[in-house]
């Protein structure tokens, strides 16, 4: 089979599309001939070498956490799943023709394989860092970032929660996150006094990295308000990085349940190739993303 693969720390230009022998489904596990992969920033930042701790690896490595795809082998003990059922999930070495899944669900009605390979870790990312930030209904969370996959999840999650979002992101995506339910504005300067004035800060989200973790705990008053997901340098300044995920399949429960009621939408801006999976992690490196970026295989 195809698989993208990597021999040594570095950029995009490590990425090899190669042969490889097919995984099988273990117990516990199934096996899916995937239709599309997620492209997640953990995924560049793991190809870097970054250490993030949830994600140790050994050398040569594949690439990909999320897929959609058909179910073409059940692992011993797995029920509820047989072969031909059309899932979505989270599981290793997804940007392959062949990928196993340690977490998976029925694809809701009406979602292509393409949107459906990009929900699994935005929308555990999401939920969990929703919860670490313990923001409720009637609050008001500011996100940093507001326009990408987690970005997009977390404001229309929180909206069916019945809390408010500030969002900020680049000029051509402020309409877009008006779409999504939330209080609009750039970020660059001013944009601090640009926040205040759209309303008080109960707790914010850093999702881009962009070295603002200071402006958010000013804008809360604690650090304990502030959780990031992209600054590994936040815990210096007080402030919880969130790099361990949570429970997966009830993230995909949620994530399910959401959709089928039409409370989340997370479009997909720009598919591509196998072949071009170092071009998805230059793009997705560089950010502006608006929704989600994914591998159709």
């Amino acid at each position: 089979m195809k698989k993208v693969s990597f021999a040594e720390f570095g950029g995009p230009d490590v990425l090899r599309l190669i042969d490889a022998e097919e995984p099988h489904a273990g117990p516990g596990r199934i096996r899916i001939a995937v239709r599309a992969a997620g492209v997640n920033p953990v995924d560049w930042r793991i190809r870097e070498g970054q250490k993030l701790g949830a994600h140790p690896i050994e050398l040569p490595s594949g690439v990909g956490l999320d897929a959609a795809g058909v179910v073409d082998e059940v692992g011993e003990g797995v029920e509820g799943v047989e072969v031909g059922d059309h899932v979505f999930g989270e599981g290793s070495s997804t940007y392959a023709e062949f990928a196993v899944l340690s977490a998976w669900a029925r694809m809701p009605e009406g979602l292509t394989f393409d949107e459906a390979a990009g929900y699994p870790s935005v929308v555990e990312t999401a939920l969990r860092i929703i919860r670490e930030v313990g923001v409720r209904s009637g609050q008001t969370l500011l996100v940093s970032g507001a326009s990408g996959g987690v970005g997009s999840a977390v404001l229309q999650i929180a909206r069916d929660r019945g809390i408010t979002v500030i969002g900020t992101a680049g000029a051509a995506n402020q309409d877009y996150l008006r779409s999504l339910g939330a209080l609009a504005t750039t970020y660059g300067e001013g944009w601090v006094e640009r926040v205040r004035r759209l309303g008080r800060v109960d707790a914010a989200l850093d999702l881009a990295g962009s070295g603002v973790i200071r402006e958010l705990v000013g804008l809360t008053g604690s650090p304990q308000k502030v959780v990031s997901i992209a600054d590994l340098g936040a815990p210096e300044l007080g402030v919880r990085f969130s790099g361990v995920a949570g429970s997966v399949p009830d993230a995909l429960a949620e994530a399910a349940r959401l959709i089928s009621r039409g409370r989340l939408h997370i479009p997909v801006e720009k598919a591509y190739a196998l072949a071009d999976a170092a071009a998805a992690h230059a793009d997705s490196r560089a950010g502006h993303t608006r929704g989600r970026r994914v591998i159709i295989v």
